[in-house]
């Protein structure tokens, strides 16, 4: 191969891998004097393909190559670079996009690839998170500067939303990204699978009337604040057993404990930030080893419910302000901190977080969220932070 001058090419090697291919064609390149411009390299399932974009100064020939090619048993396909090619003008906006389901298959993936390209998405670099099966890939995708990232988001909501079988979440890609340091949660229906309100009502004979004044508050006929004193109000007389039974045998929601064991190795801080009751709360955060706790305190007199709160309803703007305040005093940044939740009351919270996941929750709170998951379970939080699987194993 003979190069002109100042020469871009890109060398892609392709074939069995070998334990020193890299080495030996680096050394290669570095004795002609080129100067390294990008590399990419993957293996899978023992074969190499291996991208390295040089630029070779003077009008010597590449010498050597061909014979290292045929030892080393791979195909070297040399391509000029023309200088359109080459970067120009503002940088294009990098995403992560990342695909997680039970097993990911092909029709998945073109699903996810055609969205891209509708929303001027160019993938870079695809990545597997999982093992076997393929259950979770990572796609580092470029959008040009005045792209409608908005959009894009929406477009592959849409497509989760239309399959029960896989989440699809888009993250800006920054220093942030992978650099989070607290997870707030709420309870009800988010880290648990039940509504403890529901539950009480229903074991005091109750459930109708909470469930009527539920709809309305749904219905935007009263403010969370008056709806929730108004379902306290019907447990008046509820033996305080019944709440105190019902905390200790909470059903987590599929993958909270792995979510929780995994965060806390990681020296994650963890936060329940509940419209829900502080002795379901506190049961959580001793059963999961969560730091924090912050829910409504139930009123007890003679060992029964009176009816009433005791002290400021943690409602959705107590809970955003919960959040801040907590990471204010944690010393971690607002880009830093996750919020998950499910309801209407959990918006202004995950808004106020750098990364705010609406769990399998309803499609407005979808479509407000920066992302969502549905199909999988909490545990899906690890993968959207760019975990492996290797590395979850690591962790225990």
């Amino acid at each position: 191969m003979s190069t002109r001058s100042s020469d871009s090419v890109l060398l892609t090697v392709t074939g069995r891998d070998g334990p020193d291919t890299t080495a030996r064609l680096t050394g290669l390149l570095a004795q002609a004097g080129a100067e390294l411009l990008d590399v990419e390299q993957v293996v899978v399932q023992g074969l190499l393909t291996l991208a390295l974009w040089v630029r070779l100064p003077g009008g010597e020939a590449l010498q050597g190559l061909p014979e290292l090619a045929r030892e080393l048993g791979v195909t070297v396909d040399v391509r000029a670079v023309p200088p359109s090619a080459e970067p120009v003008g503002p940088e294009p906006l990098r995403y992560v996009v990342t695909a997680v389901g039970k097993a990911l298959g092909v029709r998945d993936v073109h699903a996810l690839t055609r969205e891209l390209v509708a929303g001027h998405a160019r993938v870079e670099r695809i990545t597997r998170l999982s093992e076997t099966p393929l259950a979770a890939v990572e796609l580092h995708v470029t959008l040009p500067p005045d792209a409608d990232a908005t959009a894009l988001k929406r477009a592959l909501l849409a497509l989760s939303m239309a399959s029960p079988t896989f989440d699809v979440a888009l993250q800006r890609e920054s220093l942030y990204r992978r650099g989070k340091r607290m997870v707030v949660m709420d309870m009800d229906s988010t880290l648990i699978r039940i509504e403890v309100i529901d539950e009480l009502a229903r074991a005091y004979g109750v459930h109708a009337k909470v469930a009527a004044i539920t709809e309305r508050a749904m219905h935007g006929e009263m403010d969370y604040d008056e709806s929730l004193r108004q379902r306290v109000a019907l447990l008046a007389g509820l033996d305080a057993r019944v709440l105190h039974e019902l905390a200790a045998n909470l059903p987590l929601t599929e993958g909270a404990e792995t979510l929780m064991r995994v965060l806390r190795r990681l020296g994650y801080r963890t936060a329940v930030i509940s419209g829900g009751f502080s002795v379901a709360a506190e049961a959580l955060q001793k059963r999961l080893g969560i730091d924090f706790a912050y829910s409504n305190a139930l009123e007890v007199q003679d060992g029964k419910l009176t009816g009433r709160t005791v002290g400021t309803i943690v409602n959705a703007r107590r809970k955003a302000e919960l959040l801040e305040t907590l990471a204010k005093q944690e010393g971690i940044l607002l880009e830093q901190v996750i919020a998950v939740g499910d309801g209407a009351n959990d918006l202004l919270m995950l808004e106020k977080a750098g990364l705010g996941i609406a769990f399998r929750a309803k499609p407005k709170l979808r479509e407000a969220a920066d992302t969502s998951i549905s199909a999988g379970g909490l545990d899906t939080i690890l993968t959207l932070l760019g975990l492996t699987a290797r590395e979850l194993r690591e962790v225990g």
